[in-house]
């Protein structure tokens, strides 16, 4: 039977990708829902709050550089200064017994940070090839280093460069693989983020953004889509549940692989680049400790790398109470724990308590008192599947003929649009959505005098 559409736009998806379109679309007037089938909004940008703990479960920082879509969403949604605090230490590496600070401070050419005098140089050299303009998107795609693998790229300078920056960064923050994951985009998200002493992070939780876009739309927890299709030119999302609703257009904010399961049969000039963005798991432990532990250093320390060639479990310890005194209550401490690539297949399918017991024993090495009986209070174990999107060659080959096909009824958006492991990849691709959707059904609903009629959600 015909479906006569009871919304201008559907959005599947609460993360900040979801959120930052139906804002968008919200402004513009249309009539927007959001639906998500978690419990809560943020998706990897979730905090969760316990005993007065604040505790992120994935996202960790954002940056005073580099983020300008994000910035200005804040600004717009009237975000104080203050709301988004500076981090409160920098980044050390582990090399030796030890940990080095000052990575990825312009610095680190002279003090080192964990390199050998002659990785110094190459890092002078790294740094001047990749401090060229950027459009914002993903400027070293065409040609190299941006079509080689982090692995291949790394290989015309000293080793230290991809055995103690490179892998460290792009396993620990991003949790990739550099034999797989393309060059340009990570070396584009380090220059355009700048040092980390210019990181911030939200006073009340990484979910921040996410809770203030949410308040100011229609947003539907705990309600799974189990299918979007394209029916003459209007969306139709079937749930679980059995019904359906029909918008004018919908938005998919999911990741890639998500995106294949809801839409079986895509179109081809989305199918290549969807099923080229592959997704890296992720797994984190929180430590929630009577004390406030931290790794030793000269100075206090935020994230500390553990390079693969040094460890076998972890990618690095995140110190959350360096990041921001509020994530634990006044005299305990916060740890979050970073599982190390190619142990975190293993450790989804291990029971929690196993999981929370190998990390916690690796990071005993790195973070002194941590041993000791008591000290930590409780743990949580963060997983995701579907961690970060994981740029490959393949991908960035894919994604022109993606972003030059024609609007549709069903968009897509989500970091993995913008080849962006960040937030300010989700903000950027939400925007990006919401413009192909008003190029495409441009007035609202009821200003397109179009037959509103009654909603029907029985299947076709």
């Amino acid at each position: 039977m015909s479906r006569v559409p009871e919304l201008d736009v559907a959005v599947v998806g609460a993360g900040a990708a979801g959120l930052s379109a139906a804002h968008e679309l919200r402004r513009a007037g249309l009539t927007v829902r959001v639906y998500e089938r978690s419990p809560h909004v943020g998706g990897r940008m979730r905090s969760l709050r316990h005993e007065g703990w604040t505790v992120d479960t994935g996202a960790e920082q954002l940056s005073e550089r580099g983020y300008p879509a994000t910035w200005e969403l804040l600004r717009r949604l009237g975000a104080r200064p203050t709301e988004v605090p500076r981090v409160g230490a920098g980044v050390g590496v582990w090399r030796g017994g030890r940990a080095h600070l000052g990575v990825g401070e312009p610095t680190a050419v002279l003090t080192g940070a964990g390199l050998r005098p002659r990785a110094r140089l190459d890092l002078a050299v790294l740094m001047a090839r990749t401090g060229r303009p950027t459009t914002g998107d993903v400027p070293l795609e065409a040609g190299p280093p941006g079509a080689a693998t982090l692995r291949e790229a790394a290989a015309r300078y000293h080793r230290d460069l991809h055995d103690y920056l490179l892998q460290p960064v792009a396993g620990c923050f991003f949790g990739w693989d550099t034999a797989r994951s393309a060059a340009g985009p990570l070396l584009d998200l380090l220059r355009e983020n700048g040092a980390p002493s210019g990181w911030r992070t939200y006073r009340d939780g990484m979910d921040h953004l996410a809770r203030r876009l949410a308040a100011g739309l229609d947003v539907v927890t705990g309600r799974a889509v189990r299918e979007v299709v394209d029916e003459g030119g209007r969306a139709v999302l079937r749930f679980e549940e059995g019904d359906a609703v029909t918008a004018r257009a919908a938005v998919l904010a999911v990741p890639a692989p998500l995106v294949r399961a809801l839409r079986p049969e895509l179109p081809p000039d989305e199918a290549g680049f969807v099923e080229a963005s592959g997704f890296t798991p992720m797994l984190k432990v929180s430590l929630l400790l009577r004390r406030p532990l931290s790794p030793a250093a000269g100075r206090p320390v935020h994230v500390l790398l553990t390079p693969a060639v040094e460890e076998a479990e972890l990618s690095g310890v995140v110190v959350d109470h360096a990041k921001h005194p509020g994530r634990a209550p006044a005299g305990r401490g916060l740890l979050s724990l970073l599982a190390a690539p190619r142990c975190v297949p293993e450790l989804l399918e291990a029971p929690e308590e196993e999981a929370a017991g190998r990390l916690t024993r690796a990071a005993e090495r790195y973070v002194p008192g941590l041993a000791e009986p008591g000290v930590v209070v409780r743990h949580f174990v963060h997983p995701f599947r579907h961690g970060l999107p994981e740029a490959r060659p393949r991908a960035l080959r894919e994604r022109p003929g993606f972003l030059s096909r024609p609007a549709r009824a069903v968009e897509y958006a989500g970091d993995w649009v913008m080849l962006r492991p960040a937030a300010e990849g989700a903000v950027r691709s939400g925007a990006l959505a919401a413009s192909r959707v008003l190029s495409r059904i441009g007035r609202p609903l009821r200003a397109s005098g179009d037959e509103r009629g009654e909603q029907s959600h029985a299947a076709s």
